[in-house]
């Protein structure tokens, strides 16, 4: 029967009720009135009413009990609302008067957990009494957003604040921050504390110290302090492990791994996940597959975690086809894939441009639901945009719910690489206008190398020009680098100078980045101060140490004519790549330093630095120089039987040289013979070929070279027009009739006249061939005419050309050449300073050799120095010898 329970109006009372003080009944009515407002506000956060218990409890006033406000708290919390929260921080400090560190305590981990730390940090900093779970609070939140240098700091406050110690909860977090700060001081003083405090026997507290030790790199210590332990778990292990790995030691973590099974411990995911992606991290992609392989052998399934590291190692270290297998491989074994996983398949389909693979993988984030990630999404746009699949990226663009200013940058970076700037600028526009994701500096950046690159400089100025002004974006290096690239690229180097000084004015600091797009502007023989002005700034910046800046350095000191400068910073390079060696070994080539290029050479392979392609074409060249043909021959063969490396027309054209120069002119037109009939076609080759011919007389095969040469380049420019007029020479040479010329005589509006440039006193005087303007005309013409009066009876007029009949009556017709003018207007300057000088000239076209014996007998009678450039090669003219052996 089931009990009913009635409502009843009657009400009995006793017959006697002792009087109650009138402090007691006010008392029992709070309480009564206390209990009612608890169980009420309780009701409405637990049927989800929150906003309306939070409105509640300002008419409740202080009668609410400390656990209830607690309850709201925790609530908030929940609701991730930081609305609510500050609505309930001013209800709670509008009536609780005294404070309450539980309560302080709970509004710091309210604000923290709903993402707002410095709230956090203002409820804390007010708090007059701080105990350990206030503490423990504020560090736990700075360690779960990763702020370890907050932690630390707020660690050596709770020292100052002398009230309150660590527990053994709270001193790994902060060895924690240690680790990752690689603080090894902080963590020494951790340690000392531990053993005073009786913590020394504490697993957690001893394996955070550990890992303090073994990520800041103080692996001796570690190593002690692990054989210290009592106790040793998988923890210690992997910490060890880890700092091994983190020094690139992969073989002690190895023997790490050997000592742990030994001692009964299997190594589980962690173990081998550090260890895989450790390997990835330094480029050992093949031994973190060898590992991973081990990993299975140990009865161990490599997780979601082990195939991301080895898909994300082996696309950062450009072997994406790979990653793509991957990826593949990691489906048919059940593994499901995370957001990085895909995003890092697709990033390698991006770089291999393979928009057919790139598909496939978009495929699998859908059918894995990972269309609506951020990331993936983000990658796919890239993707689409590298592969110049405008419409598709597009369509990822248009249907992604949620965008970051990421998803914004590829997509107009997409359309500014294609060419279309103008959609792009549209883009950008509704970007502005939306409100909710304004362009930062690499969206800014984006359009201006978008419009230099596509041509548009006016445009990429004012993008640059109003970005701080209108944009409200601070400039940053990567917006000057941006401007100083896209202007060089397109052969404006004065521009790219003065942008650079307008860089350091402003007072942008430059980075490597700057310094190698601005480096190739200096790479010519009147740029020398300039270079030197940059490589102060580098020296000043510490920017010398880094590698590509060192080699670009060498590059550009070489072909500015400074050789010395080159050795100098080859010589104090800490550390050296490939590219140093090639680098070093080309300047000496360049500079007719052959036994220094083949010391060099030597030298590389002694130290088991193995040579790529570039070694040895250069390394060709240099024999070829030294008229060691054997030698050369022989490295030639090693290349491709010893070190498997094919052939390509640089290495063609130098065992052209090498026989050329040596005068073995029959062995260099069998070996072009005998070569695929592709590289054979090239003009680089028969260039080479015309050379040997000329240099050593050989009529008959220079018309043959001269005539492959009309076929392959008919174009009517300057090298076209001295191969006709030299092959029309050899023609009345061996009487044959300038009608079989197999060419059309064309009008000569691409040849342009020789012009030469020269720096002096910080100007740049130009010199072009017949103009006698600069200076006094008939100075400069009486001076060259003085010089080449001895050049006639001299001993250093070499052996006659068989062009040069041709070429003197070319200076007749045109004028002097521009060479000799810049020549002449240096030494006649210098003769009235009476300062002994080094001569540097640049030249737009091949120089002729009458010019050539003219500068081997200024640079003898005078006795200076000469260096120049011209379209073949660089000539270094010293006591009446140039390092090109007169071959070029």
């Amino acid at each position: 029967m089931e009990i009913a329970i009635l409502p009843c109006k009657t009400i009995i009372i006793p017959s006697k009720i002792s009087e109650y003080p009138s402090k007691f009944k006010a008392f029992s009515r709070i309480a009564q009135q206390k209990l009612t407002n608890d169980a009420y506000l309780k009701g409405l956060c637990n049927h989800g009413r929150l906003t309306e218990a939070i409105s509640s409890l300002d008419s409740c006033g202080s009668t609410v009990s400390p656990a209830t406000l607690s309850s709201l708290i925790e609530s908030c919390i929940d609701s991730n609302s930081l609305d609510l929260c500050y609505k309930l921080h001013a209800t709670v400090k509008k009536w609780v008067k005294e404070p309450d560190p539980f309560l302080e305590t709970k509004l710091v981990g309210m604000y923290a957990k709903c993402g707002s730390l410095d709230d956090a940090f203002k409820v804390f900093e007010e708090m007059r009494q701080r105990n350990l779970y206030t503490w423990s609070a504020i560090i736990g939140a700075c360690s779960r957003e990763k702020r370890w240098g907050d932690v630390v700091e707020l660690f050596y406050w709770m020292m100052n604040d002398g009230d309150v110690v660590p527990d053994n909860f709270l001193f790994p977090k902060i060895l924690q921050a240690c680790s990752n700060s690689r603080d090894a001081e902080t963590g020494r003083l951790i340690h000392g504390m531990a053993i005073k405090l009786g913590l020394s026997k504490e697993l957690r507290v001893n394996n955070s110290i550990l890992s303090v030790y073994a990520k800041c790199g103080l692996l001796s210590f570690a190593e002690k302090f692990f054989e210290r332990m009592e106790v040793n778990d998988r923890v210690s292990w992997n910490a060890m492990i880890t700092g091994y790995c983190h020094a690139g030691q992969i073989n002690e973590a190895e023997r790490l791994i050997e000592s742990m099974k030994e001692k009964g411990l299997e190594p589980d995911e962690i173990t081998w996940n550090v260890l895989i992606s450790s390997c990835n991290h330094l480029g050992k992609c093949d031994v973190a597959k060898k590992l991973m392989n081990a990993m299975e052998t140990c009865g161990v399934k490599p997780d979601v975690f082990t195939w991301t590291s080895m898909i994300l190692g082996f696309a950062q270290n450009n072997r994406r086809l790979e990653a793509v297998k991957l990826f593949r491989e990691m489906l048919l074994s059940g593994v499901v894939p995370n957001g990085i996983t895909v995003m890092s398949a697709i990033s390698a389909c991006s770089s291999l441009k393979d928009v057919r693979k790139g598909k496939e993988v978009h495929l699998v984030a859908i059918k894995l639901g990972h269309g609506e990630d951020v990331l993936v999404g983000n990658s796919l746009v890239d993707m689409y945009s590298k592969c110049g699949k405008l419409d598709s990226a597009r369509r990822v663009f248009d249907t992604m719910s949620e965008k970051d200013v990421y998803t914004w940058n590829s997509m107009i970076g997409g359309y500014c690489q294609a060419g279309y700037c103008g959609v792009a600028h549209d883009l950008f526009k509704q970007m502005q206008e939306s409100g909710f994701i304004l362009p930062n500096v690499v969206t800014w950046n984006v359009m201006i190398t978008g419009y230099i690159q596509n041509g548009d400089e006016d445009e990429a100025m004012d993008m640059f020009n109003t970005m701080e002004k209108i944009g409200g974006v601070k400039r940053d290096t990567a917006t000057w680098n941006a401007l100083i690239a896209g202007l060089l690229d397109r052969g404006q180097k004065n521009k790219a100078l003065g942008i650079f000084r307008q860089m350091q004015s402003c007072g942008v600091k430059p980075n490597s980045v700057t310094v190698l797009s601005i480096l190739p502007a200096c790479a010519n023989l009147i740029a020398v101060k300039k270079l030197k002005e940059i490589h102060c700034c580098v020296v000043k910046r510490s920017l010398e140490s880094e590698l590509s800046v060192a080699n670009s350095m060498i590059d550009t000191y070489a072909k500015a004519g400074e050789i010395e400068y080159s050795k100098k910073i080859f010589s104090k390079m800490p550390s050296v790549d490939i590219i140093t060696w090639n680098t070093m070994t080309t300047g000496y080539v360049l500079h007719g330093c052959a036994d220094e290029a083949i010391e060099l050479f030597e030298r590389m392979t002694r130290q088991e630095c193995r040579p790529n392609r570039g070694t040895f074409a250069s390394v060709i060249s240099a024999y070829g120089l030294a008229k060691k043909v054997e030698e050369g021959k022989r490295v030639f063969s090693n290349m491709t039987e010893e070190y498997q490396i094919v052939p390509c027309l640089d290495h063609y054209v130098a065992v052209v040289n090498l026989y050329g120069r040596s005068g073995k002119v029959d062995e260099a037109f069998e070996f072009v013979a005998n070569m695929a009939s592709e590289e054979s076609e090239d003009v680089s080759i028969w260039w080479a070929l015309l050379t040997c011919c000329r240099r050593h007389g050989n009529v008959k095969l220079a018309i043959h070279a001269g005539e492959k040469l009309l076929e392959l380049e008919p174009d009517n420019n300057n090298d076209t027009s001295f191969v006709r007029k030299l092959v029309l020479q050899l023609y009345d040479l061996r009487g044959i009739s300038k009608e079989s010329l197999k060419m059309k005589r064309k009008e000569t509006t691409g040849y342009s006249l020789g012009r030469s440039w020269m720096e002096e006193k910080n100007t740049v005087h130009t010199f072009v061939s017949g103009d006698l303007r600069q200076l006094d005309g008939k100075s400069l013409r009486s001076w060259i005419e003085r010089v080449e009066s001895c050049n006639k009876e001299s001993q250093y007029r070499d052996m006659l050309s068989i062009e040069e009949e041709e070429e003197e009556e070319e200076e007749e017709s045109v004028g002097i050449h521009s060479e000799k003018l810049a020549l002449a207007f240096a030494l006649i300057k210098s003769c009235r300073e009476s300062t002994p000088r080094t001569i540097r000239v640049v030249k737009n076209v091949r120089m002729c050799g009458n010019c050539h014996r003219f500068a081997k007998l200024v640079s003898k009678r005078h006795g200076c120095e000469i260096y120049i450039s011209d379209s073949k090669c660089l000539h270094h003219f010293k006591n009446g010898v140039c390092s090109c052996c007169d071959y070029w």
